[in-house]
C-alpha cells in the first residue's frame, strides 16, 4: 500500500491540472485510520519532499488535539511495546539511506506475488542480503486449507537471487542436507517459539550473515517472531537502526513479525550491538588498510630483488593474512543447533496461528495451487482500500509543504507495503495484511 499510495499521490502532484489545486487527504475519526493514514502521508513526505521524520511529525501533531494511538504487534494479549508514528517514519529514512527502499527499481507485482503464503510467503529486508519466509515442509501440500512448500520448491528463486544459505529457527520440518545437495548453506539455530534468543544464537546468525557472500534466507514456522528478531539485530549492528526503526522497517516489509518480549529484546540489546557493529566496521577499515599496504608492497618489489628481501617481503605478507583472519574470524565456522529434542513447543504454536491467519485471506488468482508458483501468470493487483470519512489533511500541489496531516497511532496493523512489505500491527493481532 505504501507504495501505490505513494506513487499515486506523487502522479497526481505532478499533473498539471493539479499545479493551481490542492489535495486533500482525509479519513474517519477512527483512531487505527487516523494512524496509518498519518504514516501514509508521512512517509511521502520523507521520500518524495526530503522532509526529515521529525518536521514532518511535527507538522501531524499539530493542531490535533486527540494524538495517535500507537502501533503494537501481532501476538494477542497485552502489548508491552508501542511504536509511535515518528519510529515508523525514522524506520522509513533509514531504508531510504541504505537503499533499502527504492520505489524506482521496486516491482510491486513481484512482491504482491511472492508474499502470498500460495507463492512462498517470502519477503525481502534487506534487498540482496536477507530473506524472511516461511518454514519449507519435507513436501509440498495443502494442510488444513494452508498450502506448505517442499523445500525444493524454493530452489529455482533462490539460485536466480543468490541465496547462498538458509538459517532455520524451528524445529526441523524437512532434512537440511536437500539445500545443501544443490549447494546452498543450512544453518540449524533453533530457539522456541515466541522467545528470545540466546547471545550465543544472536553470534552465531550474525557471523553467518557477515561470512556469507551471497544472500541469507531466514525461516521460523512462520518467518515473523524469531525470524524477525535476529534480522533486527542485524540492522542495529551493521546499519545503526534503533530497536524501534528495526521494528517498524521489518513490519513494513513483513506485516506481523517480531511478537511480544521480542520487541524488549531488541530493546535491551540494542547499545550493545551498536557497540559490536562499530567494533566490527573499525576491524574491516583495518584489514582493507593492511590489504592496501600488502598491495603496495607487491607493487613495488623488484623483478631482480634478492632472496632475502624476497623472503622478508613473504615473511610480512603472510604475517599480515594470519592478521586480517584473526581481525575478521571468529570460533564460529560451523553453526550448530541447540538441541531441539530437549524441548517441546506447543502442538499449535504462535507461529502456526499467525500463518494460518495469513493463509485464510482469499487467492488473488482464480486457482491457487499448493506449489510455489513461480510465473508472473497469477499476479494481480490489491484491491484499493475502503473510502472512509472525514477529517481532511491538506496537502498543497504547488507548494512542497504539507499542510495539515491528521492522523492517530493505531494498535492494529497499518497496512503499507513498500520495497518488500509493509504493515504495523496495532490494536488486533488478528489481522495480518
Amino acid at each position: 500500500m505504501l507504495y501505490r499510495y505513494c506513487c499515486k499521490l506523487n502522479k497526481k502532484l505532478k499533473s498539471f491540472t493539479m499545479s493551481r489545486k490542492k489535495l486533500v487527504h482525509y479519513t474517519g475519526y477512527e483512531q487505527k485510520n487516523r494512524a496509518n493514514a498519518a504514516v501514509l502521508i508521512g512517509a511521502y513526505a520523507v521520500i518524495y519532499l526530503k522532509r526529515s521524520p521529525e518536521e514532518v511529525y511535527r507538522t501531524l501533531i499539530s493542531g490535533n488535539n486527540v494524538g495517535y494511538m500507537p502501533f503494537r504487534d501481532a501476538a494477542a494479549g497485552e502489548s508491552s511495546f508501542n511504536l509511535n508514528i515518528l519510529d515508523c517514519l525514522q524506520g522509513i529514512r533509514k531504508a531510504l539511506q541504505y537503499g533499502f527502499l527504492d520505489f524506482e527499481n521496486f516491482d510491486v507485482e513481484e512482491y504482491e506475488h511472492y508474499e502470498r503464503v500460495e507463492n512462498g510467503d517470502l519477503n525481502w529486508i534487506i534487498p540482496g542480503k536477507i530473506l524472511a519466509f516461511s518454514s519449507p515442509h519435507h513436501r509440498s501440500k495443502t494442510e488444513n486449507g494452508y498450502p506448505l512448500h517442499a523445500a525444493e520448491a524454493y530452489f529455482a528463486y533462490f539460485h536466480q537471487n543468490y541465496v547462498t544459505a538458509v538459517v532455520r529457527l524451528n524445529r526441523k520440518l524437512y532434512e537440511g542436507r536437500k539445500y545443501e545437495d544443490v549447494g546452498i548453506e543450512h544453518h540449524d539455530l533453533f530457539f522456541l517459539d515466541g522467545t528470545t534468543p540466546s547471545d550465543l544464537i544472536v553470534r552465531r546468525f550474525l557471523h553467518v550473515c557477515e561470512s556469507t557472500e551471497g544472500a541469507v534466507a531466514v525461516h521460523c514456522k512462520a518467518g515473523l517472531g524469531r525470524t524477525g528478531t535476529l534480522i533486527g539485530c542485524y540492522l542495529m549492528k551493521h546499519y545503526r537502526f534503533t530497536a524501534a526503526e528495526a521494528i517498524a522497517w521489518i513490519r513494513i516489509c513483513r506485516p506481523g513479525s517480531i511478537i511480544g518480549p521480542q520487541q524488549n529484546f531488541l530493546e535491551e540489546k540494542q547499545h550493545s550491538l551498536w557497540v559490536q557493529g562499530d567494533v566490527h566496521r573499525s576491524k574491516q577499515k583495518l584489514v582493507q588498510q593492511r590489504q592496501s599496504r600488502r598491495q603496495q608492497l607487491q607493487h613495488q618489489q623488484q623483478p631482480h630483488t634478492s632472496d632475502s628481501v624476497v623472503t622478508k617481503q613473504e615473511t610480512m605478507s603472510r604475517l599480515l593474512s594470519s592478521m586480517d583472519d584473526l581481525s575478521i574470524n571468529t570460533t564460529l565456522y560451523k553453526s550448530y543447533s541447540v538441541d531441539e529434542n530437549n524441548f517441546r513447543e506447543a502442538s499449535l504454536t504462535q507461529g502456526d496461528h499467525l500463518r494460518a491467519l495469513k493463509g485464510n485471506r482469499p487467492p488473488r488468482s482464480a486457482s491457487s495451487s499448493s506449489r510455489l508458483n513461480l510465473s508472473k501468470a497469477s499476479y494481480c493487483s490489491i484491491p484499493s482500500p475502503p473510502k472512509s470519512s472525514k477529517v481532511p489533511l491538506s496537502f498543497s500541489s504547488s507548494s512542497s509543504s504539507s499542510k495539515k496531516l491528521i492522523r492517530s497511532s493505531s494498535s492494529s496493523a497499518m497496512q503499507i507495503r513498500s520495497p518488500f512489505s509493509l504493515s504495523l500491527f496495532t490494536n488486533r493481532p488478528a489481522v495480518i495484511h
